[in-house]
């Protein structure tokens, strides 16, 4: 496990560059929107909802720790897909990544005080341990690409193919070591936190960024980075951290929540693209009646040959 996210992120650090991170530096406004995005409702959404379902305690754990990861490689490529700001996610990403080695025991230290039993619970330091030993390659990935860019765009692809099987083989894995067990993570009330976590963070991420005024590239890459997270990163987290005996089949709850990070972010796509088709439909059909008769009586011969 911690081979495959030490590939993953090492791929991850490739995509991000030392320019792009300088330049948002300097006008931090929409990174620091997108941060607050990221570690303000996310972690947020999954107390409340860990409250509203009144999940055991290493249930509302692991649901923590989901909704206290950065971002990840799936928040780039949406927001590619459904056409935001790039350098704005990868800057995001970057910062959210390197920020979460302070930001998610800080965080799961605050909200764990929220749920009776948690307290004492949660080994903050061992998180933190774990956290910088998988986020150091991120930094390896960024000095590749910016002293030896050359090879960066060969990392990043074999790198995502090792680290993408490695992944299949472990969650394969811990789906045999628990048997008949694995289909706990189908409860419910797991279910439908795995359902509700993203489409929220896309939903208040997106609302966020409007009532700050970026524009819309902008808000469509925050609504993407704040929905989308790095569950590989949650997985890793929980399977290094915690015993198998006590946290069972909820492992594979980070697996879960990646599958309607994906579903709802295609949707989300899908409606985008349908929007912008229309859009531009509208846009010529307006050009055409806005020409003069000579103009339409010419395109009618056009068409009509």
């Amino acid at each position: 496990m911690i081979g495959s996210m030490f590939v993953t992120m090492v791929s991850l650090g490739c995509t991000m560059e030392v320019t792009k991170i300088k330049d948002h530096i300097v006008k931090p406004k929409g990174v620091g929107i997108a941060l607050v995005a990221q570690f303000g409702i996310m972690p947020l959404t999954a107390f409340i909802l860990a409250k509203v379902f009144q999940l055991s305690e290493m249930a509302a754990v692991v649901v923590l720790i989901c909704g206290c990861c950065p971002g990840g490689l799936l928040s780039n490529v949406t927001s590619l897909v459904i056409k935001g700001d790039m350098n704005l996610s990868i800057v995001m990403t970057t910062c959210s990544t390197l920020l979460a080695l302070g930001m998610m025991p800080l965080l799961l230290l605050v909200y764990c005080q929220g749920i009776e039993g948690l307290q004492e619970a949660v080994p903050y330091g061992d998180i933190a341990l774990t956290l910088l030993t998988i986020v150091f390659p991120c930094g390896i990935g960024i000095l590749l690409n910016h002293y030896r860019p050359q090879y960066s765009n060969f990392i990043r692809k074999a790198g995502l193919t090792v680290s993408s099987i490695g992944f299949l083989v472990v969650i394969g894995l811990t789906i045999l070591d628990n048997g008949d067990e694995a289909l706990g993570v189908l409860a419910p009330s797991i279910v439908a936190i795995a359902v509700l976590m993203p489409i929220t963070g896309y939903t208040l991420g997106y609302l966020l960024s409007l009532l700050f005024r970026l524009t819309q590239p902008e808000c469509r890459t925050v609504s993407m980075e704040t929905g989308c997270q790095n569950a590989g990163l949650a997985m890793t987290v929980i399977k290094v951290v915690f015993p198998p005996e006590a946290v069972g089949p909820l492992v594979l709850f980070p697996v879960a929540y990646v599958l309607t990070q994906l579903s709802e972010a295609l949707l989300l796509v899908l409606l985008f693209r349908t929007h912008l088709h229309w859009q531009q439909r509208k846009n010529k059909k307006g050009v055409y009646q806005a020409a003069s008769p000579e103009m339409q009586e010419v395109g009618v011969s056009e068409k009509s040959c």
